[in-house]
């Protein structure tokens, strides 16, 4: 520490922040809380350090004063809700980061997704007051501009977000479409609420004093107008069209217009438009301005890409400078042999690259879209290049490779079989090869809501009788991992038995074992409690048990559905917790399963740790066991998977949870492989009640945990050699 800027004993707290910014470039704040709580001084250096640590500020945002750009709020009715209000959702809330509904009174049911807050007042004026109070009290220190509109306007989204970056943030400005007062001596214009306003953060605030005044003393038929007489008494500033070279455009769209049939630059370069009388209209209002927009970014990547061509011509290596397509990122280059991009081959039929590791599977799904998709481009393409001098009809793909770059996206090569035909109408077949890449586009931040890690998982266990062998391993990994570091989880066992052993339970309990291992747990840890539920089943069912289980805990607890195969440790949880979201979002992660040991190190010494490595196993895809959900979201899809039941009881033991979520949830249904939930491999037979979907994928995934291709391979290979000899 420099003698010359060493802080004195005793401060009072302006002279020690006065102090400080002299002096920071050779202290942090921590520093110098650190030292003033080491100085001699009188009880005052103590009190200065509470009170320096009290007003630092949560996050670094808050203390710097970063706020987001726009805040969007859309006044909306109980009775447009459902219909105007879930069309304007859908073409602006994946474009803007907060948009919120605005409404007098509530619907019975509130659209799925969106954000609506309800004022419990018909009243348009009494709405529009209780809009801006709410915003005032809830977002006026999070953003620096605020957009309002009705659910009957459309509204270009891009556009209102380019618009608000080119004005400044500290501006009294109240910007829409002016209008004159009608009637009476009121001087001034205001923004007419159908084509939208915005106002800044600075308008707010000075109207914020004054906005009981304006509910009492203000009378007006129309919201907007009522606002717009507000802001011009007590804030002194009136609607303008135009700002800092930035104009609001608008339009005002006729009955029943088609939007594709008008045409004028009014009506092209317009952020809003109104009104709009139903849903399907505003659907082709955002289809033609998407439209717009796009041949817009055509048109400007057409003249980056000239320009990139004019001046690689003067380059060192002239033309040969530019990298091809022009503009994208040069290809990937590996290091070592081992990071060599893998090229993949395929026709129209087939990939002969599998995820299973067969030699070849078919096309289907989202990759024979994607193949089909490349072929019609190339097509498209070669015709624009030698039309009119040549014709060019597909006959087939005769080769075809793919990899994907992760620095440039996924690139392609295919040789085409085509039919050319020249203009005296003789045709001949040729073979072309092209060259296409599908680039990797701009990275998009998707808005999540807010998770944390101090959520409480519910842990369930079923456990059957084949299943009570591996409990006691199963708790020896959990105790280490959850009961040792006071892991905020709970453990429930369900344990199941068929009618037999349900009779026969107070004679000869099959779980008396395991009964008696959960009480020596709960001896040798007196914090923790195990609790446990019996069931009687003849089939086993997920969702029966589900039904059990969620009647006894509350509609907020987080599920986790394990096996006893499972290790659970924090790192999963923890990822349990972030990736369920409750009214969002469900997990079901893919477990790494180890090989039989006997396969996989056949006539080798078993190593003392096994590493995930696709020689030691592999990431279960036929299994569906464990999952991670919220309570309420199973309620829900519960729910509505009731009428189904109720014509065909048991579609409940031939659905899964998985399967539920799928066909009776809107949620998201998130799978993804999980590193840190690993099962050791030991042999449990697939019982035969169940479904015939869920038994071919228990028998699969059985016949999977066996060992890799190779390994059996060899297996066999040494077998019919020793048959031979």
């Amino acid at each position: 520490m420099h003698h010359s800027s060493r802080f004195p004993p005793c401060l009072q707290l302006g002279t020690f922040f006065s102090w400080w910014k002299k002096h920071r470039a050779h202290h942090t704040l921590g520093d110098v809380a650190q030292g003033l709580s080491k100085e001699p001084c009188h009880t005052g250096n103590k009190g200065l350090i509470n009170r320096f640590w009290m007003i630092r500020a949560k996050y670094i945002s808050t203390e710097l004063g970063i706020r987001d750009r726009l805040f969007v709020g859309i006044l909306t009715s109980k009775n447009t809700i459902n219909t105007l209000g879930v069309a304007v959702n859908r073409t602006i809330s994946h474009h803007l980061d907060n948009v919120v509904f605005f409404t007098g009174s509530r619907s019975r049911k509130v659209p799925h997704g969106m954000s609506v807050v309800t004022h419990s007042d018909k009243r348009l004026i009494w709405n529009m007051f209780q809009t801006i109070k709410y915003i005032l009290e809830h977002y006026i220190t999070e953003y620096d501009w605020f957009y309002l509109t009705q659910d009957d306007t459309y509204t270009q989204a891009d556009r209102i977000k380019a618009l608000v970056e080119h004005l400044s943030m500290d501006r009294v400005l109240y910007m829409g479409s002016p209008e004159e007062f009608i009637g009476g001596d009121m001087q001034g214009r205001y923004c007419y609420g159908g084509f939208g306003y915005l106002l800044s953060r600075s308008l707010l605030l000075r109207l914020q004093p004054y906005l009981e005044n304006c509910r009492n003393d203000i009378l007006s038929a129309r919201h907007d107008e009522w606002l717009g007489r507000c802001i011009i008494d007590y804030a002194d500033a009136n609607c303008v069209e135009e700002f800092e070279g930035q104009k609001y455009y608008y339009y005002e769209m006729g009955k029943n217009s088609d939007p594709s049939k008008e045409d004028n630059v009014q009506f092209e370069n317009a952020l809003t438009v109104h009104p709009v009388s139903d849903p399907e209209q505003m659907y082709r209002l955002h289809k033609h301005f998407t439209e717009i927009e796009l041949q817009k970014t055509y048109d400007e990547i057409e003249k980056l890409q000239a320009e990139i061509k004019n001046v690689s011509a003067v380059a060192f290596e002239g033309n040969h400078s530019a990298l091809w397509p022009v503009g994208i990122n040069p290809p990937f280059e590996p290091k070592t042999r081992f990071e060599v991009l893998r090229w993949d081959y395929f026709t129209e039929d087939h990939v002969y690259s599998c995820i299973d590791g067969s030699p070849k599977c078919e096309l289907r799904g989202i990759d024979k879209l994607d193949v089909a998709d490349v072929i019609e481009t190339a097509m498209s393409e070669l015709n624009k290049k030698y039309k009119p001098v040549l014709h060019l009809k597909k006959q087939q793909l005769i080769n075809g490779y793919r990899r994907f770059d992760p620095t440039r996206g996924m690139e392609y090569t295919l040789d085409l079989q085509l039919e050319v035909v020249n203009q005296k109408e003789h045709s001949h077949s040729i073979i072309k090869r092209v060259h296409l890449v599908r680039p990797l586009s701009r990275i998009e931040i998707i808005p999540m809501p807010y998770v944390t890690e101090a959520t409480r998982v519910q842990i369930i266990l079923p456990v059957t009788l084949q299943d009570k062998e591996h409990v006691r391993q199963f708790l020896e990994v959990y105790t280490t991992n959850a009961f040792e570091t006071s892991e905020n989880a709970i453990l429930t066992f369900l344990f199941i038995y068929d009618h037999i052993e349900a009779q026969q339970v107070n004679q000869n309990d099959i779980f008396a074992s395991v009964k008696a291992q959960i009480n020596a747990y709960e001896h040798r840890y007196p914090m923790v409690k195990i609790p446990w539920i019996s069931v009687k089943s003849e089939s086993p069912s997920q969702i029966k048990f589900m039904d059990i289980i969620s009647k006894k805990h509350p509609v907020d607890t987080l599920f986790f559905i394990a096996t006893v195969k499972t290790s659970i440790n924090s790192e999963f949880l923890n990822r349990c917790r972030m990736n369920s979201i409750n009214n969002w979002q469900v997990f079901f992660p893919i477990h790494f399963q180890y090989f039989n040991p006997d396969i996989a190190y056949h006539n080798q010494p078993l190593p003392n740790t096994v590493d995930m490595v696709k020689e030691a196993g592999l990431f279960d895809r036929s299994s569906f066991n464990e999952a991670c959900f919220y309570n309420s979201d199973y309620m829900e899809a519960r729910t509505h998977m009731s009428s189904d039941v109720q014509e065909n009881e048991e579609i409940l033991e031939n659905l899964d949870i998985y399967e539920m979520f799928v066909k009776y949830s809107s949620l998201h249904v998130f799978r993804a492989v999980e590193p840190a939930l690993h099962q050791k491999y030991s042999y449990q037979p697939c019982n035969p009640r169940l479904s015939e979907d869920i038994y071919r994928r228990c028998v699969q995934s059985t016949l999977d945990s066996l060992g890799s291709r190779s390994q059996l391979a060899m297996l066999l290979f040494e077998q019919e050699q020793g048959n031979s000899t």
